[in-house]
């Protein structure tokens, strides 16, 4: 295994879809389209703003992951309401969860690795055999105390912008966003793992402790697989509720009423 860190790079339109996305936003809010109206096709909102289509395609994936509209391709976008019920963003990134319960989100890198990938992740990630894999291990605190390990497997073209973010940065998702990459669809699975010593070492907690486990795997607008990550929650920090609705179905974090143990 070696460190690596790769070239930083930027996007064209990296800070306009989210200006578009803020604009649609507030339209929808104000009831320009009304609750099952549709959005103006592509190709006129790229008009309309002075866009590509890709950026227009960013934005729309940017209010589809937010729960505004729907996200049936090769279709004019059908909004859903002014607010989601529950936000993908927030299962998505832990700083956005933590932050919306009032708790300064914060996360320690212990390692960033690249190294080839394993048989899960090829297959997850949609790797050739021998490609390699951006690992990074982060501990991820709730107002300066240990609550969650984080371990996420990029491909390169991800994980090179990983690399290059300072060690302290709070959100990857966030900084991914700037540089134009929209996490659009993840599947969680949600069980019982047991600590291992990395867990241990980094929480404080007994080797062989339970811990709440999510798996995620995040693909983007396009369907580019953009991570596989597994987070290892210590009991009584965060419990998991899904809501199901004939128009979309959202999972989020919500913080246990209770001490950690």
């Amino acid at each position: 295994m070696k460190d690596h860190g790769g070239a930083r790079r930027g996007t064209e339109d990296g800070a306009m879809y989210r200006r578009v996305a803020a604009d649609l936003r507030d339209a929808i809010a104000d009831g320009a389209y009304g609750s099952g109206g549709k959005l103006p096709a592509e190709a006129a909102l790229a008009t309309h703003y002075g866009v590509s289509r890709g950026t227009i395609r960013q934005a729309l994936a940017l209010l589809r992951s937010n729960g505004l509209v729907t996200s049936r391709r090769g279709t004019r976008r059908v909004v859903l309401g002014a607010a989601p019920v529950q936000s993908f963003s927030e299962l998505l990134s832990f700083t956005n969860w933590a932050r919306s319960i009032g708790e300064e989100p914060g996360a320690v890198l212990d390692s960033m690795v690249v190294r080839p990938a394993d048989d899960q992740e090829r297959e997850r990630l949609r790797l050739e055999p021998g490609a390699e894999v951006y690992a990074a291990l982060r501990v991820r605190t709730l107002s300066g105390r240990p609550v969650m390990i984080e371990r996420t497997v990029y491909p390169v073209w991800v994980g090179e912008l990983v690399a290059e973010l300072p060690v302290n940065e709070v959100s990857y998702t966030e900084q991914l966003l700037e540089h134009g990459i929209v996490f659009a669809d993840a599947d969680h699975t949600i069980d019982l793992a047991y600590a291992d010593a990395d867990d241990a070492r980094l929480l404080g907690c007994a080797d062989g402790a339970a811990l709440l486990r999510e798996r995620r795997h995040t693909t983007d607008p396009a369907g580019r697989p953009l991570e596989w990550s597994e987070d290892r929650y210590l009991p009584g920090t965060v419990a998991f509720t899904v809501h199901n609705s004939i128009a979309a179905s959202a999972l989020s974090r919500l913080r246990h009423a209770g001490p950690a143990r």
